[in-house]
């Protein structure tokens, strides 16, 4: 009775946080991990989403116990479990979006990667389909939205406005100084002091830490954030105009190679990264600052792909 009580729950929340409710084209979507702590409950998630009509669940093990389980939810996705390396193919084929919440690198779709660190393992991953003759750098995202969530979070808060009414780009990476919440671009306007501005900047950059203490090092909480980027990615796929959602995605928008910035979401994935506009000093200096440590874990990535 709870589970079905807790399913209802989320399904309703997430409806009202955005999520598409009117079926359209048929979307196949794989989860990567799926028996994993972060992977079951985005199983879950992805099967109260009406936009999917396949959904690959696979892992190493424990899959089809996961799939049974899903299965169970009256709703549009038809679910597979698949176990093991040699069912991967088959878990992959005609998908549509991939999701990687833990430690695979496969593609044949849009890949949305949410494996920390992000700031690494999308320049893996990269390297990994560059080597396969796959890469498509339109294809390729960091899920970064847990930071976009937090930020919108903690300015709805401190300005005494409703969080749903509320966007605030985030750019950099994601992780720790790499993340940078643009306050100053925020809507609806506030007129925050600066002080204001500098907490919350620092507490959207240590939220992620705060949770993986809290829960005693197991699991993050990235899960409602991966369900909301993968719906945006949906909905550009089925040509849903003016989708516009912040990822780590292989950029020019500053000197580096990758940075997290807003892009526009269409039928091949990225159809726009855009710029960053006007930034106050504040966020200048802090995107000077995150530069070096965002590179090193580029870099990072980068050649621990290549030796392997």
């Amino acid at each position: 009775m709870f589970r079905s009580v807790a399913r209802s729950a989320a399904g309703k929340h997430l409806i009202r946080r955005g999520y598409a409710t009117e079926p359209v084209p048929a979307r196949k979507v794989a989860v990567l991990g799926a028996a994993g702590r972060i992977g079951q409950p985005l199983a879950l998630l992805m099967k109260l989403n009406p936009l999917v009509s396949q959904l690959a669940l696979y892992d190493i093990a424990n899959t089809p116990g996961v799939a049974a389980d899903v299965s169970d939810v009256n709703s549009r996705a038809e679910v597979a479990g698949y176990v093991g390396e040699e069912q991967l193919e088959k878990a992959l084929d005609g998908c549509d979006l991939v999701i990687i919440p833990a430690g695979c690198q496969e593609s044949l779709a849009l890949v949305n990667m949410i494996s920390n660190p992000v700031n690494s393992t999308v320049p893996i991953a990269a390297e990994v389909f560059k080597k396969a003759g796959t890469y498509d750098e339109k294809k390729l995202f960091g899920v970064t939205t847990l930071d976009v969530v937090r930020a919108k979070t903690f300015y709805a808060e401190k300005a005494k406005i409703k969080v749903a009414d509320v966007n605030v780009p985030v750019v950099g990476g994601h992780a720790g100084i790499t993340i940078l919440p643009l306050f100053s671009q925020a809507t609806p306007k506030a007129n925050l002091a600066e002080g204001d501005i500098k907490v919350l900047t620092k507490r959207t950059q240590v939220g992620g830490t705060e949770v993986v203490e809290a829960k005693a090092g197991k699991g993050s909480a990235t899960l409602y954030a991966g369900a909301i980027f993968a719906d945006a990615c949906l909905k550009g796929l089925n040509g849903v105009p003016d989708v516009v959602e912040c990822s780590f995605v292989q950029s020019t928008v500053t000197e580096l190679p990758f940075f997290a910035s807003k892009v526009r979401l269409r039928k091949n994935g990225v159809e726009e990264v855009l710029g960053l506009s006007s930034l106050s000093e504040y966020e200048k200096n802090g995107l000077e600052s995150l530069k070096p440590e965002l590179k090193a874990s580029i870099d990072k990535g980068i050649n621990f792909a290549n030796q392997s």
